[in-house]
């Protein structure tokens, strides 16, 4: 497969003009370009510029506002809602984030609220910027149904991701993004892409029956990490995602939204705490820097998020490839409008 190497101040401009171009405002192009920069940043192929057709594609179709203004709203003493008014995620995520940041300050802890958004990226960028501010973190969202229940064939859940950070004493931010299925979406579809089989017990096929064809996957449904237990955490993220904010669960959304290749409307639940309100005002940081310690001791071990850190230093001093037909077709999505 031919590829092309870029920069990220290239694959940004390039991201932001896309978006421009297909009915964006400068600030949720902007935005929504950060977290696709952030995801090739890290090494994360499947949330980098990959999304873009995506988002362009629900943009054309007109589901997606890309002129969205969201709206802030301090609905009670530690709860911040805001209403992404039928954009894309990221604008509204950096409306709330300091409205967020003040209340955990305020009340120890506080859960920001976003409804009426189309989260198409990972989680782990507004994860990790609650982090750095010396808070605790977890965002959990649902998406279109591509998992199936323990015991299950039909997909019901999203892949569901949930992420959670933690800060550090030096550096940046232990933080980790995992979905609920085996392999995120994304992955799966860039596996059938470049021609690469599955590990058993990722999908089942159209017909429920497993399956290694990553296309045949694609067809078929994902299934949960863990049996039961993946399931069971699936069904977490939906009552909290969906349910407790008067969202979509991934069933409506997908019966709403095209199976077009962009995302469907949903919402997101972040919480955030400030572990100097917890018992340990002065010693928690340190004291979790023991356990980090206590881990790393083992030979083989490492902790979620070092392999990000690693791929961001090298990729910002050397960039990152993608496929030549992908940026073909980006430059013909920002032509041919």
């Amino acid at each position: 497969m031919d590829k092309i190497t870029l920069h990220l101040d290239e694959a940004r401009a390039l991201s932001h003009q896309c978006l421009l171009a297909n009915g964006c405002d400068d600030a949720n192009a902007a935005a929504t370009t950060d977290v696709m920069i952030a995801a090739e940043g890290d090494g994360c192929p499947s949330h980098g510029l990959f999304r873009l057709p995506g988002y362009v594609t629900a943009l054309r179709s007109g589901r997606v506002d890309g002129r969205a203004d969201p709206s802030i709203e301090r609905i009670a003493g530690a709860v911040v809602r805001v209403d992404g008014r039928g954009g894309f995620a990221p604008l509204a995520l950096v409306r709330g984030r300091q409205p967020l940041i003040e209340a955990a300050r305020e009340n120890g802890i506080a859960a920001l609220s976003l409804a009426g958004i189309f989260h198409f990226a990972a989680l782990w960028p507004e994860t990790e910027a609650i982090a750095q501010e010396g808070l605790c973190a977890l965002a959990v969202t649902a998406s279109r149904s591509l998992v199936a229940p323990a015991g299950g064939t039909s997909a019901l859940f999203g892949t569901n991701p949930m992420a959670f950070g933690w800060p550090r004493k030096d550096g940046p931010p232990m933080v980790f993004d995992q979905a609920v299925s085996v392999m995120a979406q994304g992955e799966v579809m860039i596996a059938a892409r470049e021609g690469h089989e599955l590990a058993p017990g990722v999908a089942l096929d159209s017909e429920g029956r497993p399956t290694i064809d990553a296309k045949a996957a694609i067809e078929g449904v994902l299934l949960p990490f863990g049996g039961y237990k993946g399931s069971a955490i699936g069904i977490m993220i939906e009552l909290l995602a969906a349910g407790l904010l008067g969202e979509n669960f991934a069933f409506e959304a997908s019966e709403t939204t095209p199976n077009d290749g962009g995302p469907g409307r949903g919402g997101e639940l972040m919480i955030a705490m400030d572990p100097a309100r917890f018992g340990d005002a002065v010693g928690w940081l340190a004291h979790s820097e023991q356990f980090f310690e206590r881990m790393l001791a083992q030979d083989g071990v490492r902790l979620p998020g070092d392999r990000r850190h690693a791929n961001r230093a090298r990729i910002m001093a050397s960039g990152f490839s993608i496929p030549t037909a992908l940026h073909e077709n980006i430059l013909h999505l920002t032509e041919a409008v």
